[in-house]
């Protein structure tokens, strides 16, 4: 029965958050995204990595089978696999990999302290299926596909032939969260006096936490799949509350003799670590061809309305690429530089930030994008536009263009009178960056008008 629940609730988390990465839905299903534990933990969202913590706390590592949708998704990986015609999924009780996890855990808060946003993108568990989907869905550049395809590669290789190896042993959220795992007050316990040494809830364990020669369940590593509830023929695994077992009693919670004082304060104080360096990382006629816009070289990088500063923003960001596939415009996409790697970067060649539209800092779950609404947007300045005369078709050519003047939302660009030609001037403290203008010029490849980002936004007016 639990079992059954767990797949239920599982596959709705795994479809909604699908459905979002894909661009489906974020009103039904942007909730989700909230949920998840590094995402809130960037975005200081207490109550969720509160909740999270409790729940681990209580049921065990829940969240892995749950919520999370890398989890999730490796689940239906092994299931294929095991489905295979002739082949049966055996698995075999290994020992954590205690080196292995402190390692990857350490580089992973090295790289929340000194902002190593790709790294953090690379192995951060909703980053990474969230990059995985966006490119599939939309392919932006091969840098991208290059690396959500190794990203694809590797997770899908883990969990075709072990499991839930990841989560158990590498995944730094999964090393996290074992720290109260192994302490949860309801576990799947094995009953000494009914157990048959079948051996068949270890060789179906994929996490390969359960020692059948011992009658142990390492916890750290357990998912609570509770699918060595439904495998134990003989009734000897049950989830219950193990608090009141004491060490040594023939249906002990198995695994707690190897929790010592000094394993318990060191995986305490690397989750402590882990909550504290993620609190201070918050710190668009004719037959002619057209030729396509390029994005031209700017000063500063542009980023999106609602995250306060260039810093701010990629400090917080996890590149899960939720924010690209709600963008109705097309103005966000993934990076491709190695400082931002798949991280969201902004350009006007294909649309512009409509003042109107504030889909993602409603959908953003790590408070890199804050939620701002349209009246608040059309005066936060993001940018400043800025013209180049050789490029001017109305300057060079003598064209009665204006584009740039007719679309500008906030009138910062106008028209003017200059030996006998009209030229666009821009109004430094009308303009908000929004991209109309450099979006909607004419000139090809490179737009006569372009933005360039500002380090710190600020209010206009």
């Amino acid at each position: 029965m639990l079992r059954k629940f767990r797949i239920a609730l599982a596959s709705v988390f795994l479809i909604g958050l699908t459905l979002l990465f894909i661009g489906i839905g974020h009103q039904w299903w942007g909730w989700m995204a909230k949920l998840q534990f590094l995402p809130s933990c960037l975005a200081l969202n207490t109550a969720v990595i509160a909740g999270i913590l409790l729940v681990t706390l209580l049921f065990g590592r829940i969240y892995c089978s749950f919520i999370c949708p890398l989890g999730v998704f490796q689940d239906s990986v092994n299931w294929l696999s095991s489905r295979r015609k002739g082949k049966k999924m055996r698995f075999k009780f290994h020992k954590e990999y205690r080196a292995v996890r402190d390692l990857v855990l350490l580089l992973f808060l090295l790289a929340l302290m000194f902002g190593v946003q790709w790294f953090i993108a690379l192995i951060a568990p909703y980053s990474a299926y969230g990059r995985m989907i966006r490119t599939i869905v939309d392919p932006t550049s091969w840098t991208a596909v290059a690396v959500a395809g190794g990203t694809l590669a590797v997770i899908f290789c883990f969990a075709w032939f072990a499991g839930r190896e990841w989560c158990a042993d590498i995944c730094p959220v999964g090393t996290v969260l074992s720290v109260l795992g192994r302490f949860s007050a309801f576990r799947p316990v094995i009953d000494e006096e009914k157990c048959v040494h079948c051996g068949l809830c270890g060789k179906k364990c994929k996490a390969s936490c359960i020692d059948t020669f011992n009658r142990k369940i390492d916890y750290a590593r357990c998912v609570d799949c509770f699918d060595c509830l439904d495998n134990c023929k003989a009734g000897a695994i049950k989830y219950e509350f193990a608090w009141k077992r004491r060490k040594g009693s023939k249906a002990v919670a198995e695994g707690r003799e190897n929790d010592t004082p000094d394993a318990g304060r060191r995986a305490f104080l690397a989750g402590t670590a882990f909550l504290g360096l993620s609190t201070a990382a918050r710190a668009d006629g004719g037959f002619a061809e057209v030729l396509p816009k390029k994005v031209p070289q700017r000063v500063e990088r542009l980023v999106p309305p609602g995250s306060g500063s260039i810093r701010d923003f990629y400090s917080r960001c996890t590149a899960c690429g939720l924010c690209i596939s709600a963008c109705p415009n097309k103005v966000l996409r993934p990076s491709t530089d190695l400082e931002h790697l798949m991280q969201p970067q902004m350009g006007y060649d294909k649309g512009y930030c409509r003042p109107e539209c504030t889909l993602c800092s409603k959908v953003c779950p790590a408070g890199a994008i804050l939620p701002i609404e349209p009246e608040q947007k059309s005066v936060i300045k993001i940018g400043t536009a800025k013209v180049n005369l050789e490029l001017c078709l109305a300057f060079n050519h003598e064209a009665t263009c204006g584009n740039c003047e007719l679309h500008c939302p906030t009138g910062a660009v106008r028209m003017i009178e200059k030996d006998g030609r009209r030229i666009p001037v821009v109004n430094s403290e009308l303009c908000i960056g929004c991209g109309a203008c450099e979006n909607l010029c004419p000139a090809r490849p490179l737009s006569a008008i372009t933005v360039d980002g500002i380090s710190t936004h600020r209010i206009n007016g």
